[in-house]
């Protein structure tokens, strides 16, 4: 504990340093003391909490609520960015951080596997990555990439990545929905199949969007299931979806109806990866709270607006 005359002194060298502005030198000139000692002091000062440092920017309270968060639920990472009450956008500042984060795996120089779900979100993300060379690094699509007439699905990211960053990518050649579970099974014991989900299993840090299922969700309106299961699904408790799998209230996967069908890999082991949920908005938060409520996801990206409705 220091003495009084030395907390005084720290005070005034902290006062100086983060009230006045004061450079460390300016200090010692100032106390008549040495420049070591001036900063010795300030360190004193904060050590002793005498400094309470308080930023007054959006910023400074997306970070608060970010820690509040993490907390909370127990999570690995958070970002929160800021809401723009202006904006409808879905994807506004949720996308950009995302992107951020995603840049910042793309440019390690050790090798890591990166797995990526679909969506509207990450499609934007995708779209606001810098062109990179990253052939250390291996990115597999968690779920199939052929919408049900045939065509490439629009939101899957794994080839809209491969135009960006040169890096190795294993898209995940299936429909979203098999007919059945057993076409699903048959597609699966495919060598190449095979393969990717193998991958997908190993996946150091995960990227997935957070589909809602009210009346306009995601799934039905892309066409990959239809109105009668969309209604199957609402009445089974389903809440939301990450890639494809849909789940419950308490994040427990609804059993049978299209999860039974669904040929996307699983979602990889939160033990080993850090998946993290990129989502923002009203009609997401029920799925966003069930997804970390049943620890299907242990990262969030979202808006200050959505993390405030997740803590009420």
């Amino acid at each position: 504990m220091a003495s009084g005359s030395r907390l005084d002194e720290a005070a005034r060298a902290g006062w100086l340093y983060y009230v006045a502005g004061n450079t460390q030198d300016q200090i010692a000139a100032k106390l008549g003391v040495s420049r070591q000692s001036a900063q010795r002091l300030v360190s004193l000062a904060m050590a002793e909490g005498l400094v309470k440092v308080r930023i007054d920017h959006p910023i400074a309270r997306c970070m608060d609520l970010a820690r509040r968060l993490t907390d909370h639920f127990g999570l690995k990472y958070c970002e929160v960015v800021p809401t723009d009450p202006a904006s409808d956008s879905t994807t506004l500042g949720v996308a950009e951080a995302a992107a951020a984060e995603i840049e910042k795996w793309l440019r390690r120089e050790e090798p890591v596997v990166m797995a990526m779900g679909t969506g509207r979100t990450l499609k934007a993300a995708i779209e606001a990555l810098p062109r990179l060379e990253c052939p250390q690094h291996k990115v597999v699509s968690l779920t199939g990439n052929i919408a049900p007439d045939g065509s490439a699905a629009y939101y899957n990211v794994v080839f809209t990545m491969a135009d960006k960053i040169k890096s190795r990518s294993f898209p995940m050649p299936l429909p979203v929905i098999a007919s059945s579970r057993a076409e699903r099974d048959t597609l699966h014991q495919q060598p190449m199949i095979r393969s990717t989900l193998a991958l997908a299993a190993e996946a150091d840090i995960t990227f997935v969007g957070v589909g809602d299922f009210g009346d306009e969700a995601p799934l039905y309106v892309d066409g990959f299931i239809t109105r009668a299961e969309l209604t199957a699904l609402q009445k089974a408790g389903a809440i939301g979806e990450i890639v494809g799998w849909s789940f419950d209230a308490e994040g427990r996967l609804v059993a049978g109806i299209t999860n039974e069908r669904v040929t996307s890999a699983a979602i990889p082991d939160r033990a080993r990866s850090l998946v993290i949920a990129t989502a923002k908005g009203t009609r997401k938060l029920p799925g966003i709270a069930a997804a970390i409520r049943g620890g299907l996801v242990n990262g969030l990206i979202t808006d200050e607006a959505t993390a405030e409705a997740l803590l009420d």
